[in-house]
C-alpha cells in the first residue's frame, strides 16, 4: 500500500460501506495545539486508518497514530526525544440515544454538519491525551535522575508543635 497524506476529513458512513484503508502521514505542520506543548517541533505522524462496519452494523474507524516528540524533562530540565503511540477505534453518532447504545469498544465522535469528521484534529487530540503527564527520561538516563532532591531541612522545633485540638480536650472532659 502506498504511503500517502491522510485526508484532512473524512465521510465515515462512506468510507466504511466502501471498507477504505489509508496507510499514509499527517504533516507535522498541520499540529499546531502538539507542537505548542512540545519543547521542540513533533515529527510526521505515521497513521494506519481502516473504515468499515462490524457485525452489528456499527460503523468504525479504527487506526494507530505514531509521533516522536521533543519534550522537556522535569527533573533535569533538558530536552529529550519519546514515540508516542496510539490505537483508536471510534465510531460516529448521531445523537445521544446512540452514544449511550454504542459498545464500549467504540469512543463516540461526532460529525460535522455536512457529515464528516476531521480526522487530523482527531488524531491530533488523541496524541495530546497520550503524551506524558509529567515528561522525564528514564533513570539511567537522566542526569537528575538517580539523585533524591533535598529541599531546605526540616527544623526540629517545628514538629513539637501544640495541637491545636487540645482545647477541644478539655471541653470533653468537663
Amino acid at each position: 500500500m502506498q504511503t500517502v497524506k491522510i485526508p484532512v476529513s473524512l465521510d465515515p458512513f462512506r468510507a466504511a460501506s466502501s471498507g477504505l484503508r489509508y496507510e499514509g502521514i499527517v504533516p507535522s505542520g498541520n499540529n499546531k495545539r502538539l507542537n505548542e506543548l512540545c519543547a521542540g517541533d513533533c515529527s510526521d505522524v505515521v497513521v494506519s486508518l481502516e473504515c468499515g462496519v462490524d457485525l452489528q452494523g456499527i460503523v468504525y474507524l479504527r487506526g494507530k497514530a505514531v509521533t516522536e516528540l521533543t519534550l522537556l524533562c522535569q527533573r533535569c530540565m533538558t530536552q529529550y526525544a519519546t514515540e508516542v503511540t496510539v490505537d483508536f477505534c471510534f465510531s460516529p453518532c448521531k445523537n445521544e440515544t446512540e452514544i449511550d447504545e454504542l459498545p464500549d469498544a467504540y469512543d463516540p465522535i461526532e460529525c460535522n454538519e455536512i457529515g464528516e469528521v476531521r480526522l487530523h484534529q482527531l488524531i491530533e487530540d488523541e496524541l495530546i491525551v497520550a503524551m506524558p503527564i509529567i515528561p522525564m527520561h528514564e533513570d539511567t538516563d537522566c542526569s537528575s535522575g538517580s539523585k533524591d532532591i533535598v529541599v531546605g531541612e526540616i527544623d526540629p522545633a517545628h514538629e513539637e508543635r501544640p495541637n491545636p485540638f487540645a482545647v477541644l480536650e478539655k471541653l470533653k472532659s468537663k
